[in-house]
């Protein structure tokens, strides 16, 4: 079975980035969120109704800060979803909220995610903290009975960064960040990856995840995502693309310039076509 993951449970990028707002949305813009993310979850349902996707390869990820409509029709149709419990937009990994594990109760989504910015070669203590943080929610998502949904980003250090990061140091650095997790204990049940453009590295981190990972989307164009989606197609379980999908058909209804069923419509097209281009792929 594959997993498309649509995300969408952008936070603080919704409000710098896509309002260029403060940290503090108006209530206008509050409404405009909630609805975005519903139209995005209905963008989702529209390309299962197509049948641009499998409805039990279908997924979303949405927060509940703005998104709470959405888990409910994401619910109501039988649909996958995760939901974050990080605080969006930090450099360390901390919980979102005091009481997260009496939210991800009430929720019960089908996975707890937590994005976790996470360089072996990196600040030691802070990853220290974060493995914890992770064992942490990996014990509550048990209790709970969720699963459990670990997003890792490989930032380079100062001393790594350069114009081959990506394809030089950065796959080497993906495997001894999930070697390090897991001798921690540390054992999601799906691993959300940055994009990667050789077979062999996916093959590689695949390899050492012990679990299945899918290819995120990390706001490129098309021909990145692409690119990626082929290098992991038979080795990557599918993808959570979010911004790439989305970000422009949500700006022009939320400028006026396209109303409500064209951008379902362009959402559900969009996503279908990263499904047809992963399973092209295989």
């Amino acid at each position: 079975m594959a997993t498309f993951i649509l995300a969408f449970d952008h936070r603080r990028s919704l409000m710098t980035s896509f309002f260029e707002a403060g940290d503090e949305l108006e209530r206008g813009q509050v409404s405009t969120a909630r609805e975005i993310k519903t139209v995005i979850a209905d963008g989702l349902l529209a390309a299962i109704r197509r049948s641009r996707v499998d409805r039990r390869d279908a997924g979303g990820l949405v927060d509940a800060t703005y998104g709470g409509i959405a888990i409910d029709r994401l619910r109501t149709s039988g649909v996958r979803f995760a939901v974050p419990v990080e605080a969006s937009g930090k450099r360390e990994l901390e919980f979102e909220h005091p009481d997260w594990r009496q939210r991800l109760e009430a929720i019960k989504p089908t996975w707890a995610k937590a994005l976790i910015r996470y360089n072996p070669s990196g600040d030691a203590p802070m990853n220290a903290r974060q493995r914890d943080r992770l064992l942490e929610l990996q014990a509550a998502a048990r209790e709970i009975r969720v699963g459990f949904l670990l997003e890792l980003l490989v930032p380079p250090e100062p001393s790594q960064r350069a114009d081959d990061y990506d394809t030089g140091a950065r796959p080497g650095l993906v495997v001894g960040a999930i070697d390090e997790l897991r001798g921690a204990g540390i054992e999601p049940g799906l691993w959300k990856i940055e994009g990667l453009e050789r077979q062999e590295d996916c093959r590689t981190v695949a390899d050492h995840a012990g679990a299945p990972c899918v290819v995120l989307g990390r706001g490129a164009d098309t021909e990145a995502v692409e690119r990626w989606l082929r290098a992991g197609a038979g080795t990557f379980d599918g993808f959570a693309i979010g911004r790439s999908i989305w970000w422009d058909a949500a700006r022009a209804y939320a400028e006026g310039s396209a109303d409500r069923d064209a951008t379902v419509t362009a959402i559900a097209d969009r996503y279908g076509h990263f499904v047809d281009v992963y399973h092209a792929s295989v």
